[in-house]
């Protein structure tokens, strides 16, 4: 069976992307890997995410909605998990997402908040209360 090994995001502010990133990746329990001038590596079980700079960056700007990646999601154990993580992301520069349909933007059985950052990176906060279903 296939899975994850790494997820590599190329960011144009490593600096503001790292603290946006290292507080949440902290309060889902990941852990610095390793760290070099233009990037920095967090464990998320098996797998790790990078933070990087390139030269071969072809736009600032991140844009969700174009092809590629449209966002990350994390599963937490609990509830109570997602509804922490959603209280404090504003002080830490995630703006919530669906927050007229928070927590249920996915659905009467998909408990989950959305965040995206000053970059406009997109991540999900979900509970796993049951079989995942596609958000």
């Amino acid at each position: 069976m296939a899975r994850i090994h790494h997820i590599e995001i190329w960011v144009d502010e490593l600096e503001e992307a790292l603290t946006e990133w290292a507080w949440l990746l902290t309060r889902l329990g990941s852990t610095p890997q390793s760290e070099w001038a233009s990037g920095q590596s967090w464990s998320l079980g098996e797998a790790y995410l990078t933070l990087t700079t390139s030269p071969a960056l072809s736009d600032p700007a991140h844009d969700r909605r174009r092809a590629g990646v449209n966002h990350l999601a994390f599963a937490v154990d609990t509830t109570d998990e997602v509804d922490a993580i959603m209280a404090d992301a504003e002080a830490h520069g995630w703006r919530p997402l669906y927050h007229d349909r928070y927590p249920h933007a996915g659905g009467p059985d998909h408990y989950a908040g959305w965040v995206e950052n000053s970059a406009g990176f997109k991540a999900e906060i979900v509970a796993a209360l049951s079989p995942a279903a596609p958000s």
